[in-house]
């Protein structure tokens, strides 16, 4: 059956363009729906977490090999796993710390907003093992695309978190140097001081009050099994108080000098790769740096915010429900500027108005299909029963973004699925407040190939990754 778009004189031409190509063109499986749409057809296994995980038969010797927490490749413990109310629950307290920092950096007030503030830490993180110091000694870290500052488990520890803490001991690795408080490396830490012994200490407040601080390092950082970046500057956590959960520290993704993302520049080139894979799939995804980032990739400007240097902003222009697209402003996206892509952030947020717009067609389609509704959990309000289903059919979502870059989601994108009698619209609103940007978080980045190309300020993104 041929797919038609009807212009009737509501876009410009090279909008319209745009939609014949996301048509006829998508690599998603999709089918024509006698709405005139096009839908995602899938088993409804596919959205419940598998029991066993199914790792690559090699490691990937040029990046680092990436697991969701709470997946059964996770290297952490089984009884540290959140369950779907304590994510959401956390999300939101992550999210509003990232509009926190984003209202307050607009007003030139300097605030630190957290990679995961207290109890999102431990809930809806992605971990990697990472090596430090020679002899290599390894640790199990999150990353985070919203955070500058790394930082690990130090010995002697006089508050550390987790069961199964690693402690990093300086004094055992023969590269190891310490940061002393009149040097230019400590200048570039927020919120640094002198301690008795001259070092540079750091201290991080993260939005609940749980805190980490210590003193700054360098050393030798093992990104992958044979690539290594000398004299990495991090943060020897000394006392880290609050529901870190079990990892071992932190990697900083962010666009500032002390990120890690902006310390192997000099290395590996202002370049870096993801790709973050499904909660409910049985794989694991990877990291990579420079040269070995992912290419042949649909790219969109990286767009500066001067005010949130930080967090890396993009520009999305529409979104299209079953091949309808939204009847709202690209303007709404791009007023602060910008929406934020975040691999923090578990839920996608959008704008008041675009949600509304979006969940509206969404609900529309699906009772086309006769879907039986059900009550809203924590933050997500359009949520149905699936119980007793063998296959679930949905109207296809795809993000558009300035450039031509798109993110057409798969089912694991567009829904957050608790149990089978509560499976929901994975996107919620913002809070409506003036300064609020909209968030693209990692449920819909998961299983996309995302590349961070700071040197020529762009984003790419890429489907069928993590394989």
């Amino acid at each position: 059956m041929a797919r038609t778009v009807s212009n009737s004189g509501r876009f410009p031409p090279h909008i319209l363009l745009l939609l014949c190509v996301l048509l006829f063109h998508s690599p998603l499986a999709i089918v024509e729906g006698n709405t005139g749409g096009t839908w995602l057809v899938a088993d409804v296994q596919s959205l419940y977490q598998k029991p066993v995980c199914s790792p690559p038969k090699e490691t990937n010797p040029k990046g680092l090999t990436i697991t969701h927490r709470s997946s059964p490749c996770s290297p952490l413990s089984a009884d540290s796993r959140p369950n779907h109310a304590q994510i959401l629950k956390n999300d939101q307290v992550r999210v509003n710390s990232i509009q926190r920092r984003i209202r307050d950096d607009q007003k030139s007030i300097s605030v630190i907003v957290p990679a995961k503030p207290g109890l999102s830490l431990d809930i809806g993180n992605y971990v990697v093992q990472i090596g430090m110091g020679i002899p290599r000694k390894d640790f199990h870290v999150a990353i985070d695309t919203g955070s500058d500052l790394s930082w690990i488990n130090c010995y002697p520890c006089l508050s550390c978190h987790g069961k199964r803490t690693m402690l990093y001991h300086p004094t055992l690795s023969t590269t190891h140097t310490d940061i002393f408080c009149n040097s230019t490396d400590c200048d570039q830490i927020d919120h640094h001081s002198c301690s008795p012994y001259k070092r540079c200490d750091y201290k991080v407040i993260y939005g609940d009050m749980s805190q980490t601080n210590g003193y700054m390092v360098r050393d030798t950082l093992f990104l992958s099994e044979s690539d290594t970046l000398p004299n990495f500057l991090f943060g020897c956590g000394k006392n880290n108080t609050g529901l870190f959960g079990m990892v071992d520290g932190l990697i900083g993704l962010g666009r500032n000098n002390i990120s890690l993302a902006s310390q192997a520049s000099s290395e590996y080139g202002a370049i870096f790769s993801y790709c973050l894979p499904s909660v409910t799939s049985t794989q694991t995804g990877y990291l990579l740096f420079g040269k070995n980032a992912i290419s042949n990739m649909k790219f969109t400007p990286m767009i500066k915010n001067p005010s949130s240097p930080s967090f890396y902003f993009l520009n999305l222009t529409m979104i299209l429900v079953g091949s309808h697209p939204l009847d709202v402003s690209s303007t709404v996206f791009t007023r602060n500027p910008g929406i934020v892509i975040d691999s923090g952030t578990v839920i996608t947020r959008l704008p008041p108005v675009a949600y509304n717009k979006l969940k509206s067609l969404f609900q529309r389609l699906m009772e086309y299909r006769n879907y039986t509704k059900s009550p809203p959990f924590e933050i997500l309000d359009t949520c149905y029963n699936i119980t007793g289903l063998e296959k679930v059919r949905l109207p296809t979502v795809s993000l558009v973004f300035s450039g031509g870059a798109v993110l057409d989601l798969d089912i694991p994108g567009i829904l957050y699925t608790p149990d089978p009698t509560q499976t929901c619209l994975a996107f919620a609103n913002t809070s409506g407040g003036a300064y609020d940007v909209g968030i693209i978080g990692n449920t819909q980045q998961q299983t996309f190939d995302v590349s961070y190309d700071i040197a020529n300020q762009m984003i790419g993104f890429r489907q069928g990754g993590c394989a």
